[in-house]
């Protein structure tokens, strides 16, 4: 049918042309990326994305106001807002930097009459911040995420408790809390029936009484699914394990060096995800009725030898995710290879003791055995060109990579790794995240230009001790045409390099770095400033040293962000603004 023929109404360039095939389309579209490229086409359907948008993650507090959020979204159903930057994670950044969320409550209360899903992650929180939550959304509250959070008591807990009655996920996991009793517990065993998932997990909370726990087992006995708490004994759980029918995930508890104390503990059948706090060889037994259904395993805090790993490892042909200490070792990392075909993720973290060495072989084996491999984080002692190009070769799932060598061993087989990255990256072509931490040698400047030619994909870089001089960072610049957000530590790279690379990254969203060569007045970090970008000096911090009493001081670290809510205003005396904001309408 000819264009002239077709009704005026749908006309490729009419406005009801364009907002049907909008509601239309707009249903498929989940993906936030997907969302905003859509919201680009016209006015009008991104002003159809706002008012259809379900879910937004702001990944950082200070890139926009609550305000401005809230009337660009005012139906929005689930919310996470991300606080201070990742390195906090690392005693990198000072408490008090920032990442308040009493602002973001304010507006939550005012003004999100939909929201039901809410995730904090490493921010401040106070119990008057969650008092004023729970008081004006405590009822339609779904899911409640306070990740690595700080700042509030459980007098705040006890409000959720007596308030959100509907929580279907409480998530406490990391978060600094200041406990002064375990009433929260039982409120929230006292008023909620339907809660699904239950995670103070790694958390210091631990004068909760154990009938709370079967109170909450036996309210929500067909709901409840997942239950991770802080330490205890399991001697205590027995009870509570008889009444969680459903349950898939437990984590926490803790084992004691009696295992006759455990010989009639039964996990419930259903069981698929765990973490073994303080397992040694002696309580593997107890997981070995229900080891062939585990699809998700956490031994990072067991007391696992290396042939422990293995027993255990060999007895879970169906795990998919696993997290440990390199006490797994290379012989651990090829049991892996063999009997775990299905493997997903793994993340090899570095132990507390000597005894845990991961080199290229352990590597190579993994990468030939486990080709679902779609997340691979890995401490090594030892490391090779062509291991780097096995992981290329064979790993073609692989969106999440990340390495880190560490000092264990005083010489490493093969550096530099140019071309065991550049093999990884021209294999692996659907990496999105990329971590590179290496130790001086370990990549050169043309190393840095193979991860600017060929991480076409990579939105998230992690640089630790690489490169040579400036102009490996500048011919890195030239390449990574989708990264947003770059982390660099300990790479002794001048202002100006680091101003060169802002400047050339067009995407660039994000930029943390500590160990760069500062100047006097920092007049060359000044020549990266640009409309909506925020910069920030963190200064250094005193930190107890490794070895006895002495303290080592950090570096001060360059914050740099997009913001459009203009430079913040709660500065500690810790963090100076580097410029004021160059805001342009």
């Amino acid at each position: 049918m000819e264009e002239n023929h077709i009704p005026y109404r749908l006309r490729p360039d009419s406005t009801e042309f364009t907002d049907t095939v909008f509601s239309c389309v707009v249903p498929y579209i989940h993906d936030c990326r997907d969302r905003s490229s859509v919201s680009l086409v016209c006015r009008k359907w991104s002003e159809l994305d706002g008012v259809t948008r379900k879910h937004v993650t702001v990944a950082m507090c200070y890139a926009t106001t609550p305000f401005r959020l809230c009337q660009r979204f005012p139906l929005l159903e689930s919310l996470t807002v991300k606080g201070k930057p990742r390195a906090a994670m690392f005693d990198l950044i000072p408490e008090d930097w920032g990442g308040f969320v009493a602002p973001w409550v304010r507006e939550i209360a005012s003004s999100l009459n939909c929201l039901k899903a809410i995730h904090f992650r490493r921010m401040i929180v106070r119990d008057s911040d969650i008092d004023l939550l729970t008081r004006t959304r405590g009822h339609e509250l779904r899911v409640l995420k306070l990740d690595l959070c700080s700042g509030f008591s459980t007098d705040g807990l006890l409000r959720i408790g007596m308030l959100c009655d509907n929580l279907r996920v409480l998530y406490l996991q990391e978060s600094l809390i200041v406990e002064k009793d375990g009433q929260w517990l039982h409120e929230l065993a006292l008023n909620n029936a339907v809660l699904e998932c239950l995670n103070f997990y790694m958390t210091d909370l631990s004068k909760f009484s154990f009938k709370d726990l079967e109170l909450i087992a036996r309210n929500c006995r067909e709901s409840l699914v997942s239950v991770k708490i802080s330490e205890c004994d399991f001697t205590g759980l027995v009870d509570f394990f008889n009444h969680v029918v459903n349950l898939q995930e437990f984590g926490g508890g803790a084992f004691s060096n009696q295992p006759e104390k455990y010989i009639g503990l039964k996990f419930p059948p259903s069981l698929r995800c765990m973490a073994l706090n303080y397992a040694s060889q002696s309580e593997i037994p107890v997981v070995l009725p229900f080891a062939s259904g585990i699809t998700r395993l956490d031994l990072l805090y067991a007391l696992f030898d290396t042939e422990d790993h293995c027993f255990l490892i060999q007895r879970c042909p169906n795990l998919e995710v696993l997290d440990t200490r390199d006490a797994i070792r290379d012989r651990g990392l090829q049991v892996l290879s063999q009997f775990c075909k299905k493997l997903r993720r793994i993340k090899v973290e570095r132990g507390d003791d000597e005894e845990g060495f991961v080199s290229q072989t352990g590597l190579i084996s993994l990468a030939q055995g486990c080709l679902e491999l779609e997340c691979l984080h890995v401490n090594l002692t030892d490391i090779t060109n062509e291991a780097l190009a096995c992981v290329g070769t064979h790993l073609k799932k692989l969106y999440d990579f990340r390495m880190i060598l560490l000092d264990k061993e005083e010489r490493i087989t093969e550096l530099p790794l140019d071309n065991g990255v550049r093999a990884l990256l021209s294999g692996c072509n659907k990496l999105e995240r990329l971590g590179v931490y290496l130790r001086p040698g370990g990549l050169t400047d043309v190393g840095l230009g193979y991860i600017g030619q060929y991480a076409q994909n990579v939105r998230y870089l992690l640089l630790g001790f690489t490169g040579e001089t400036d102009a490996g960072l500048v011919e890195l610049s030239k390449g990574c045409p989708k990264l947003q957000k770059l982390e660099v530590r300990g790479c002794g790279f001048s202002e100006q390099a680091l101003s060169t690379f802002v400047l050339n990254v067009a995407s660039l969203r994000y930029l943390w770095i500590q160990g760069y060569r500062v100047s006097e007045n920092c007049s060359g970090i000044l020549a990266m400033a640009r409309p909506f970008w925020n910069m920030e000096l963190i200064s250094a911090e005193m930190n107890a040293g490794a070895a006895g009493n002495s303290e080592l001081q950090q570096p001060p670290s360059l914050l740099a962000y997009y913001s459009l809510a203009g430079q913040r205003t709660d500065f500690p005396e810790t963090v100076l603004p580097l410029h004021p904001p160059v805001n342009l309408e």
